[in-house]
């Protein structure tokens, strides 16, 4: 009786053993993105500089999006990120992008760097000086 107790208690405690943690688990399943992301009303894209993504519009991007709202200059202002995320295409028939990432973490979020866009109105002119764009406005 007591090697079996004892049996039992090693066969227990190396199965316990073999487990990897949960957030290992996530680390290894998904791939990690470094990219800027934007979302608008009804789209989210993710783009690197050798993809562009469409993002799946969920409770995760939802966050990120909540994330780089303060750090957005404007509106259409991208801004650098890095994520894990599950690639696939998307469904037949489907419009948008044809390779979709599904958000399952938030590794990193950065400010935005360079200068903001330049905005553009009717009559508006591009006026080049000293190698920099200036807009003329055209009112």
């Amino acid at each position: 009786m007591k090697n079996f107790l004892l049996l039992a208690i090693a066969i227990t405690a190396f199965i316990s053993c073999k487990e990897t943690p949960a957030s290992d688990q996530v680390a290894a399943e998904f791939e990690t993105l470094e990219g800027e992301f934007i979302y608008l009303a009804d789209a989210a894209v993710l783009k690197g500089d050798t993809f562009i993504y469409g993002v799946t519009l969920d409770e995760k991007m939802y966050e990120l999006a909540t994330i780089i709202k303060p750090l957005q200059r404007d509106e259409f202002d991208m801004v650098p990120v890095i994520i894990k995320g599950e690639l696939h295409s998307k469904a037949a028939g489907e419009e948008g992008w044809d390779e979709i990432v599904t958000i399952k973490e938030i590794l990193e979020v950065k400010a935005p760097t360079g200068e903001a866009p330049l905005k553009l109105e009717a009559g508006d002119k591009l006026k080049t000086e000293g190698g920099s764009l200036k807009v003329e406005s055209g009112k």
